[in-house]
């Protein structure tokens, strides 16, 4: 689409004429205001969060005409005509570009709007040529053509001209007067089919061309690179966000992975250290895997039982000698599963081998699933909240207030449960689940809530456990209760155990000091009371 700054730069390097008329400027077909604006941004506009600004084409076309002109002076005549200036800075680019010495500019910004040209009409005075091939019917001699070959063409013939021409034979056989009367009849039949365009010559088209005048009158709104220019709707921050949950998903995975891995490795260790062909394990010293000292190496021939205890002996029986503490760590095995005594065994006797015949042994303790530390949050399931599901990761994750309908609007469906992870110190991230459906927990799930948000009403607590009482419920787990500021404090909220959070309908930079002050709540509550789960 032609656009006013190259236009106006190429009218000017081909030395064309700029017409301007009222408060129009014409290029050719094309026709903008005065007051359009192009897109060469002003020095200085647009940094630190200002808006854009651009030259209008009246502005430009004014610095072109007084060219000569130093810049004080064309400051001066600009300002007393009112007309907006070039800035110093950008005169001496903006000329180059205008004159053809450069292609570009640093200036010009591509992805500014333009206004659409108006196209006009071609004038009279533009149509000279044209006109100028078609014949003149105002000449004089032409005139006297046209009216002398009309005369001879339609002048009713004479009986003394007819009879002139009348072949001898045929007088003979029909008489004067019969002949001149057929020939009369002829001429005025002639006449009347006679078609003027053919027999005068004349060639005037008449007609309009109605392809042309429509297309003069079709205006451009938009077209494919306008189109793609859209100013309402922002795909960044939702693409955004989506990667950088998925982000914080993986590395919480990742950090779970390498917590598990150290404390299954001394485990297997323990149990499987003298079965022949497993990995070395590290030789250093560590207080879970005393069962790798070989007690005749470590004690230099000494009768020192390494793997016995001082714990509830009394100072007889310690002074008395080891056999006493044997006899009394020997009950303690006695009472050890089946499956136990052998890997003692085999951790005593590494050369021991289970028979051929034996059965196979059952599933180790590395195998066995380990119970989920993961903190579970509770929010209420209600329209009326102002968090629930659908906006409880922005809330509790982002820390940022967005409303429920605004998440509505956005097309957000609605989750029975959400994993959020939340950003602690030193780039480390601790998993939430987040659920409102809380009849679909189990007992050892039970044990790992941690947070409810209360709305009010008692009726919320139906079927919980602790006979559904808020009372020894929020003794047990940490209760919140958001509202905003300017509303009345529910009755209920008021007498229960809860941490208020009151958030501003409008300020929103106040979000992330109040969900703050939820979490360094909630983290000492886990301190004293939930210790065996992760936070």
């Amino acid at each position: 689409m032609a656009d006013p700054l190259s236009l106006l730069r190429q009218y000017n390097v081909s030395k064309k004429e700029i017409i301007t008329k009222s408060d129009n400027v014409i290029f050719g077909e094309f026709s903008w205001p005065k007051t359009v604006k192009t897109n060469y941004q002003v020095y200085g506009s647009g940094k630190d969060g200002a808006s854009k600004d651009y030259y209008t084409l009246e502005c430009l076309l004014f610095l072109l005409k007084h060219i000569s002109l130093n810049h004080p002076a064309y400051v001066r005549m600009a300002a007393a005509e009112n007309i907006p200036v070039v800035r110093r800075p950008d005169r001496k680019e903006l000329l180059a570009y205008l004159n053809g010495e450069t292609s570009t500019a640093a200036a010009i910004d591509k992805s500014a709007p333009l206004e659409i040209p108006t196209q006009v009409k071609r004038t009279i005075e533009d149509s000279s040529e044209s006109l100028a091939k078609k014949p003149r019917y105002d000449d004089v001699a032409a005139s006297q053509r046209f009216k002398q070959h009309l005369a001879m063409r339609l002048d009713a013939p004479k009986i003394n001209s007819i009879v002139s021409n009348i072949d001898r034979s045929l007088s003979e056989a029909m008489s004067i007067e019969k002949i001149a009367a057929i020939k009369a009849k002829r001429l005025a039949m002639k006449r009347q089919t006679i078609k003027e365009d053919d027999d005068l010559g004349l060639d005037v088209d008449f007609g309009i061309d109605v392809t042309k005048d429509i297309t003069s009158k079709e205006r451009i709104w938009r077209q494919r690179t306008t189109i793609l220019q859209s100013s309402g709707k922002q795909f960044g921050p939702s693409i955004l966000g989506l990667l950088k949950s998925i982000k914080l998903r993986e590395e919480g995975r990742q950090r779970q992975q390498q917590q598990q891995q150290p404390g299954v490795g001394s485990l297997a260790a323990g149990l499987g250290g003298g079965i022949a062909g497993q990995q070395a394990q590290n030789t250093g010293y560590s207080r879970y895997a005393q069962e790798r000292f070989n007690p005749k190496e470590e004690t230099a021939g000494f009768k020192i039982d390494t793997m016995s205890s001082y714990h509830g002996m009394s100072l007889k029986s310690v002074t008395e000698g080891g056999s006493q503490g044997r006899k009394a760590a020997a009950p303690q095995q006695a009472v050890l599963p089946p499956q136990q005594h052998r890997s003692a065994a085999l951790v005593s006797n590494p050369s021991a081998t289970p028979q051929s015949g034996a059965a196979s042994p059952a599933p180790s303790l590395t195998q066995q699933k380990r119970p989920s530390r993961t903190p579970i949050i509770i929010v209420p399931n209600s329209n009326t909240s102002l968090i629930t599901m659908l906006n409880c990761k922005d809330l509790l994750q982002e820390m940022k207030f967005v409303s429920n309908e605004v998440k509505r609007k956005e097309g957000t469906k609605r989750e029975t449960e959400i994993l959020i992870q939340r950003c602690k110190e030193g780039g480390l991230t601790v998993p939430y689940r987040v659920t409102d459906n809380p009849s679909k927990l189990t007992n050892a799930e039970w044990d790992r809530v941690v947070a409810v948000f209360a709305m009010g009403p008692a009726w919320q607590f139906k079927g919980w456990p602790y006979d559904g009482n808020p009372v020894e419920i929020f003794n047990r787990i940490c209760a919140f209760h958001i509202k905003y500021d300017e509303t009345k404090l529910d009755s209920n909220i008021a007498k229960w155990s809860v941490h208020v959070i009151s958030l501003s309908r409008i300020k929103r930079h106040l979000d992330r000091a109040a969900f703050q002050q939820c979490w360094e709540k909630l983290d000492r509550f886990m301190m004293f009371n939930k210790t065996h789960l992760r936070w």
